[in-house]
């Protein structure tokens, strides 16, 4: 379980492709201070299971669902990366409930920006668009946000807007998308946990 607060920018060092999966490795000294193999760590919002670690490095096996499922399949040496550890029972949870279980993929379609912040417009796949809600939370490439519209209308149809303030861009690859630039999304498991638990109990009751 994750919480969306990223705590460093890794960069991927390695990324061997195999015939239905890969193998990665990313630097990031700060998770790997204290991080052993068999832990996870959230590499751009994906849980992934570290393998071995080497100095200020990681590495982590990615199978064929996760890279189908997934923007994982697309790093190569040196691209940025959003690193988290595990939130621990007695950590803060900064930001919202987030598994590391990415819901899918989708585009950013534009950026728009202030003085103090960034408005970004991010595409809403059919699929989620149920589960997200403004004022509501998401999880961008393994950050935590908070939507601040959903649009469904004939100019914009299926995206969702966030707000973006200085520590964000700096602090996390979200900084460096541009249109078109494709991101993971998690939406909030509370949403789906009460989608099962009201159709489950509308079926029964028919």
């Amino acid at each position: 379980m994750f919480t969306g607060i990223v705590e460093e920018r890794g960069q991927v060092v390695a990324y061997d492709g195999l015939e239905d999966a890969a193998r990665l490795a990313v630097r990031g000294p700060v998770v790997c201070a204290d991080t052993a193999p068999g832990e996870s760590i959230a590499v751009n919002g994906c849980c992934l299971t570290v393998t071995d670690v080497d100095g200020d490095s990681f590495a982590a096996d990615v199978m064929a669902e996760t890279l189908r499922a997934t923007t994982l399949g697309r790093l190569r040496p040196g691209s940025a990366v959003n690193l988290e550890r595990a939130v621990t029972p007695t950590g803060r949870l900064g930001g919202h409930l987030v598994q590391g279980h990415v819901d899918g993929t989708a585009v950013v379609r534009a950026r728009e920006p202030a003085e103090h912040w960034e408005l970004v417009h991010v595409e809403l796949p059919t699929a989620l668009a149920r589960y997200v809600v403004a004022k509501g939370s998401i999880a961008v490439d393994g950050v935590s946000l908070t939507v601040v519209e959903v649009s469904d209308s004939a100019a914009e149809p299926g995206s969702f807007s966030v707000s973006l303030i200085p520590a964000t861009l700096a602090a996390t690859t979200l900084g460096d998308l541009a249109q078109g630039d494709a991101v993971n999304l998690e939406v909030d498991v509370v949403a789906k946990y009460v989608e099962r638990l009201v159709t489950s109990g509308a079926v029964r009751g028919a």
